[in-house]
């Protein structure tokens, strides 16, 4: 019996929005590219937010380990993969900093700023440097997005990355599904729908900020929403404007026109 990859859970939609990101990106060595913890700036690596990301880590080579075991096909617990995070060197750790430093400015983008974002050159995602502890316990850049080349000696630039394969697929699974639901599957303009949403995923897709949210199914499915309900108002308004063109000309307009005129006189007739 063959399996089914099921492509609409959480942790892969966040697994390929992390690999696409990355390919945007430009880091000092292996390993720098994957974060324990997300902060908002370097001011808050502290004790309490350094043994965070130490859990944060342990947690995620338990998961990794138990996984890999399991794919090997052996009958395991997770709790026999389980790290002390105590044991974990700060300096193995990985902080996902939210800043815009590495973004060149962009004056008179919004004529009212009113964001740090507002100032500089739009980005296709949130940007963010990844930085370790040294010796002393001093942070240092190991990682910047929208970069590419060296850190030093490299360049701003946002047009060098892509989505991965696999999110292009799960955002195609996500339009096919939602567009094959009760309330949405009997239009004939379905497959617009679906186009349009779809459309819609691969332009906001990688804006889903994980320092805010875990959830990036919901992101995505508010955004299809969105998409099929404005393709389901411009046809709306696009039918009223021809029922009202074929009631001027004296012909039949649409079965859903006529059946609402027969409600609105018998509607009348009674009051």
């Amino acid at each position: 019996m063959i399996k089914r990859k099921n492509y609409l859970n959480n942790r892969d939609l966040l697994k390929e929005i992390h690999l696409s990101k990355n390919t945007y990106s430009s880091f000092v060595s292996e390993g720098d590219d994957v974060y324990d913890i997300i902060l908002p700036n370097v001011e808050k690596i502290n004790i309490r937010t350094i043994a965070q990301a130490k859990r944060n880590q342990a947690d995620r080579i338990q998961k990794y380990n138990y996984e890999l075991a399991r794919s090997e096909g052996k009958k395991v617990k997770q709790a026999d993969f389980a790290v002390d995070w105590k044991k974990i060197d700060k300096a193995d750790i990985v902080f996902r900093i939210m800043t815009f430093d590495h973004v060149p400015l962009h004056p008179g983008r919004k004529k009212n700023p009113k964001t740090v974002a507002d100032h500089h050159i739009q980005c296709n995602f949130p940007p963010f440097q990844h930085f370790r502890l040294d010796e002393d316990g001093e942070p240092y850049c190991v990682g910047k997005s929208h970069w590419s080349g060296g850190l030093e000696n490299g360049n701003f630039s946002k047009t060098h990355g892509k989505t991965t394969n696999k999110l292009a697929r799960m955002y195609m699974k996500l339009c096919e599904r939602y567009g094959t639901r009760s309330n949405w599957r009997g239009y004939t303009y379905n497959d617009e729908m679906r186009s349009q949403a779809l459309l819609q995923l691969t332009q906001i897709g990688l804006q889903f900020d994980e320092s805010k949210s875990e959830n990036p199914f919901a992101y995505y499915t508010a955004a299809i929403t969105n998409s099929f309900t404005r393709v389901l108002n411009l046809e709306k308004k696009n039918q009223s404007i021809r029922d009202d063109i074929l009631e001027s000309a004296g012909l039949n307009p649409s079965y859903t026109r006529q059946t609402e005129n027969e409600m609105q006189m018998q509607k009348d007739s009674v009051s």
